[in-house]
């Protein structure tokens, strides 16, 4: 398998802010999932590690047999690049978690590759 830095593209691709934005909106009002991927689109590229990704959303990591994650696999395996992840950052005063809006798959793949690498991420604040 390639090394981690090198499994990610340079941004994230026009689709994963639609499915950003199709996530979002189950959990927000049309206003706020619009000014969310606004954010999303405007943030720079930040790196966090697959480990702290998933416990600051409170995720697990899914299963290697998972489709979405075996495909991801596939992809590093045959040095295809993968898109870098969509977060909404957390509130843990508050008691919410940070949001995956895209790329949960992307991550849980990373892990199986090396839970300490670094994934490009692209992280909104929330309000």
């Amino acid at each position: 398998m390639k090394a981690p830095a090198e499994i990610w593209l340079n941004k994230p691709e026009n689709h994963d802010y639609t499915a950003a934005r199709e996530y979002l909106s189950l959990l927000f009002d049309a206003r706020t999932v619009a000014k969310l991927v606004a954010r999303l689109r405007r943030a720079p590229l930040r790196q966090y590690r697959a480990k702290d990704i998933l416990r600051a959303s409170k995720l697990p990591v899914l299963d290697k047999g998972n489709f979405f994650v075996a495909r991801d696999l596939r992809k590093v395996r045959k040095g295809s690049p993968l898109s870098p992840v969509l977060l909404i950052q957390g509130d843990a005063g508050r008691g919410f978690p940070l949001i995956i809006a895209d790329g949960y798959h992307r991550i849980c793949a990373s892990w199986y590759v090396d839970e300490n690498a670094e994934i490009p991420c692209r992280v909104a604040a929330r309000t």
